[in-house]
C-alpha cells in the first residue's frame, strides 16, 4: 500500500509477548477477549485512562496511588479475589467509570503490550475500534505496522489482525472472518456464561466491530503505561 507522499506501508503479523518484544514500527497490540474491549468501553464510558500493569500486586499498588480509581483484573481468565471487575466489557458498562482511572492486568494483553518496547508508537486493538485504528494509522504517513495478536492462538485476535491489515490496505474486509472462532469448542464455553467472570454478553460487545470512532494510543508516563482515547480523524 502507498501512503503519503508515496511512501509503501509494511505489515507485519506477530504475537504473543515474544512477538510484541521484537516489534517494530507502529505497533497494534490487539486483545478481543477481553483487555483491549475493556479498554475500549471504559474509555467511552468517560474514563480519563487505562493504566495496564503485568502483575496484580503491581496493579493494587498503582490504584492505591491513584484516587478514585478502579481496578480489572484476571490471572489464567479467571476472577482475582478483592479485586472489582474480572476483564469484563459487561461489568465495565455496569460501572461508573467517567473521569476515573481504570487500572488493568491481563494474562495477553497487558502483558503483550508491556513487552512492546521497541515500538516507535502503540496502539491497544480490538474489533470495537479498528476502522478508527487503522484511520489514525494509515494518516500518520507510518512505513511499518507490526500487529500483534496477543494470543495468536485464540481465533479472535488472529482475525483482528487480519481485517486491521485489509483496513490499512484499504481492501476488503476478510469473508466470514469468525467462522473458525464460532465453531470452536472454546467460543462454545466462554459465550455460554459457565466460565467464571466471563458473562456470556462479554462476547457479544467484544465481538462489535467499529462500534468506537476512537483510536487507542498508548504512551508511558511516570505511572507507567497509559491508554487513552483519540477520536478518529474525519
Amino acid at each position: 500500500m502507498s501512503g503519503p507522499e508515496g511512501r509503501t506501508l509494511k505489515i507485519v503479523h506477530a504475537g504473543g509477548v515474544a512477538g510484541a518484544a521484537a516489534a517494530e514500527g507502529v505497533v497494534v497490540v490487539i486483545d478481543v477477549f477481553r483487555a483491549f474491549s475493556v479498554s475500549a468501553y471504559a474509555l467511552a464510558a468517560g474514563a480519563e485512562c487505562c493504566r495496564l500493569v503485568r502483575e496484580v500486586e503491581e496493579a493494587k499498588a498503582l490504584a492505591a496511588r491513584i484516587p478514585g480509581s478502579v481496578m480489572s483484573a484476571e490471572v489464567d481468565g479467571l476472577p482475582v479475589e478483592g479485586i472489582e471487575i474480572s476483564n469484563s466489557p459487561t461489568q465495565i458498562t455496569h460501572t461508573d467509570l467517567k473521569g476515573r482511572v481504570l487500572v488493568q492486568r491481563t494474562s495477553a494483553g497487558t502483558q503483550a503490550m508491556a513487552a512492546a518496547k521497541r515500538a516507535e508508537r502503540r496502539y491497544a486493538g480490538s474489533l470495537v475500534v479498528a476502522s478508527a485504528t487503522a484511520r489514525e494509522i494509515v494518516d500518520s504517513g507510518c512505513e511499518l505496522v507490526t500487529l500483534v495478536a496477543s494470543r495468536p492462538d485464540h481465533e479472535e485476535d488472529v482475525a483482528c489482525a487480519r481485517l486491521l491489515e485489509a483496513l490499512l490496505r484499504g481492501e476488503p474486509a476478510p469473508a466470514g472472518p469468525f467462522d473458525a472462532l464460532y465453531a470452536s469448542p472454546r467460543y462454545r464455553e466462554v459465550s455460554s456464561g459457565v466460565r467464571a467472570g466471563f458473562p456470556s454478553t462479554d462476547c457479544t460487545l467484544a465481538l462489535m466491530t467499529d462500534r468506537f470512532a476512537f483510536a487507542m494510543p498508548v504512551d508511558t508516563d511516570e505511572l507507567g503505561i497509559r491508554v487513552t482515547a483519540r477520536p478518529a480523524p474525519a
